[in-house]
């Protein structure tokens, strides 16, 4: 599984790092999410589906 953010469209509203502190952060320089874990344990699958979830402008993805 792949996590990604399309950061042409990430908003900075960090709901990922709320979701899953362990896969993502935000950018000191702009605000938007990185990936920090690209291919998360099975153990962050919940966070990061959350996080997908969460995403008010829907560009977190996890591809299976």
């Amino acid at each position: 599984m792949t996590v990604r953010i399309d950061q042409t469209k990430c908003i900075g509203s960090g709901q990922c790092v709320l979701a899953a502190p362990d896969v993502f952060d935000q950018s000191d320089d702009d605000g938007l999410g990185l990936v920090l874990v690209p291919e998360p344990s099975a153990e962050l699958l919940p966070g990061v589906r959350d996080a997908v979830d969460r995403c008010p402008a829907q560009v977190v993805s996890l591809e299976e």
